[in-house]
């Protein structure tokens, strides 16, 4: 079971000319089709990818401020803008088994979950309060507790609380859930280390519509390698630059 299409219902659109549709890749969208079990989506801040994943987590009936269907809490500006005008397709059925992690509001899920009366509410995140770990710690927590076969996982820049060591832990973790059991990711992501992840789709949300790219095209990979090698020449024309214009 796979989400295989995610189409823009254009005919319900009132108007073009407000957000989010006034982002590039998001004014020209129409629809997208899911090959593969991992796709990523990239881009700059800004660029609609993560607009889009929570536009997808609201069609799938997660809690677009994060978790699942029986996650019930709110947070400021969860709302999804785009979610009432996606329409998702499936095959051969509706995977209803999922997560949408948000990182920018795990904090308020761990508190949501604390807050539960259920006595095994701690089963599915190592059997303490999310809390009560690290934040890198209590993210591995998550995927390798609650995290299950047949299912639909939406991560929002899932490295922001890893190391690079466990976002290789974390591949890891993405590859037996997608490949022995039968799970499916979208992952919005900066990482080049979790982009490295083989087979997987990469969708740039950079110019003027949504494209797929091959790893070593994505500026994360340039960047970060031209970084390494040339470390004391990119500092120097970085900051040499930042004093000129001062």
């Amino acid at each position: 079971m796979m989400l295989k299409q995610i189409r823009l219902k254009e005919e319900s659109i009132p108007s073009k000319n407000t957000y989010p549709f006034i982002i590039p890749a998001l004014r020209h969208f129409s629809s997208l089709d899911f090959k593969k079990k991992v796709t990523f989506f990239v881009g700059e801040n800004g660029s609609g990818k993560s607009t889009l994943l929570e536009a997808i987590a609201y069609q799938c009936q997660f809690n677009t401020a994060g978790g699942g269907r029986n996650n019930s809490y709110d947070v400021h500006s969860s709302q999804s803008d785009l979610g009432e005008y996606l329409q998702l397709s499936w095959s051969p059925t509706k995977l209803t088994n999922g997560f949408f992690l948000r990182a920018e509001s795990f904090y308020e899920f761990a508190t949501h979950i604390d807050q539960l009366e259920s006595a095994n509410k701690y089963a599915s995140y190592g059997g303490k309060s999310l809390l009560q770990q690290s934040h890198g710690e209590s993210f591995l927590s998550l995927f390798l507790h609650r995290f299950k076969g047949e299912a639909i996982y939406l991560l929002d820049e899932p490295e922001a609380a890893l190391s690079p060591q466990r976002q290789l832990s974390f591949l890891r973790i993405l590859h037996d859930l997608a490949e022995t059991e039968e799970c499916q990711f979208i992952i919005a992501t900066h990482s080049p280390i979790l982009l490295g992840y083989p087979n997987a789709t990469i969708l740039s949300f950079d110019g003027d519509q949504m494209e797929e790219v091959e790893y070593e095209n994505t500026e994360h990979y340039q960047i970060t390698k031209y970084f390494l090698q040339y470390r004391e020449k990119m500092l120097r024309d970085i900051l040499e630059e930042e004093i000129e214009g001062m």
